[in-house]
């Protein structure tokens, strides 16, 4: 996390939300400015920041009405504009997830599909991150930039921030399956949006349980990325869908990525069941006490 702004007790929780969101823009800035890194790194950049942005979005949205759903909405569909890029790299690290776990596919193989994938690829990146698109992304951050120096959230204060951090834990509990063997691939996808929120909001309060916060958003960045590896393998195996990119491959692909799928599913129940035991009031109070006594020090 290096020196990015957080919350810190004894320091005024208004000016530091603001420069958290002032943080995250720049970050996003960075990622279509810098003339060093390539479309596909970009679009990557970009859709990471936005997800922190909309992350923190959803935790302060209650201070902000509806401007704060506004501006939730608009990134969120300025994201799913690229995500054509991100889908065929989700692609491209399914394959290297099969490859990784050395699940029978052969060196030739991979090389072929690589490449199917790596084309469909190039053609997308050279159609979606257009100098126009750059320019209605630079907008939408420079507005953003302009709302949030108003932001009216000079009397929030953490009792507040801990409530809708429960809140966020309690949306990506109450996500988690049932069922772990007869979740959908959608059911899947919703709880990994949440835990992804849920993992960039608790960074926003480290400072008030540093040891442990610490340990908390590494272990839910570890749940995020299981689901995220089961969603690519999702993805892929669309790919080979009749009348798809990899259809011909259909027959041998399938039966790896259902069995790594499953990995996927497995890791990712025994950490959930972890990191969500506890109940989302108890998990507030925590968060509340820790803080006092953070400001009391």
């Amino acid at each position: 996390m290096g020196d990015k702004p957080t919350l810190r007790p004894g320091e005024a929780i208004g000016p530091a939300l603001i420069a958290v969101a002032n943080d995250i823009l720049a970050e996003a800035r960075a990622a279509l400015d810098d003339p060093e890194r390539s479309d596909a790194v970009a679009v990557h950049d970009y859709r990471k920041a936005m997800k922190r942005w909309r992350a923190f979005l959803r935790l302060i949205e209650p201070f902000l009405g509806v401007e704060g759903t506004r501006l939730r909405m608009e990134a969120r569909d300025l994201a799913r504009e690229l995500a054509r890029v991100r889908d065929v790299q989700a692609a491209l690290d399914a394959l290297a997830d099969l490859e990784g776990a050395e699940l029978g596919l052969s060196p030739a193989s991979v090389t072929t599909i690589r490449g199917r994938i790596g084309e469909i690829k190039h053609a997308a990146e050279t159609t979606t991150l257009t100098p126009e698109m750059r320019t209605r992304l630079r907008a939408a951050l420079d507005g953003a930039v302009r709302t949030a120096a108003s932001w009216p959230l000079s009397r929030v204060g953490f009792a507040e921030v801990a409530g809708e951090l429960a809140f966020g834990y309690r949306r990506a509990r109450r996500a988690i399956p049932a069922d772990w063997s007869k979740a959908t691939a959608e059911e899947l996808h919703q709880l990994r949006q949440r835990v992804v929120e849920h993992r960039y909001q608790m960074e926003i309060v480290q400072p008030a349980w540093p040891r442990m916060a610490k340990l908390w958003v590494k272990e839910t960045q570890r749940l995020r990325e299981r689901l995220g590896s089961h969603q690519d393998l999702v993805v892929l195996a669309g790919m080979t869908a009749p009348q798809h990119p990899l259809a011909r491959w259909r027959s041998r692909l399938s039966p790896l990525i259902e069995k790594r799928k499953a990995r996927h599913v497995a890791a990712a129940r025994r950490l959930a069941g972890r990191l969500f035991a506890e109940k989302p009031k108890a998990f507030r109070i925590r968060l509340q006490a820790l803080w006092d006594n953070r400001a009391d020090a």
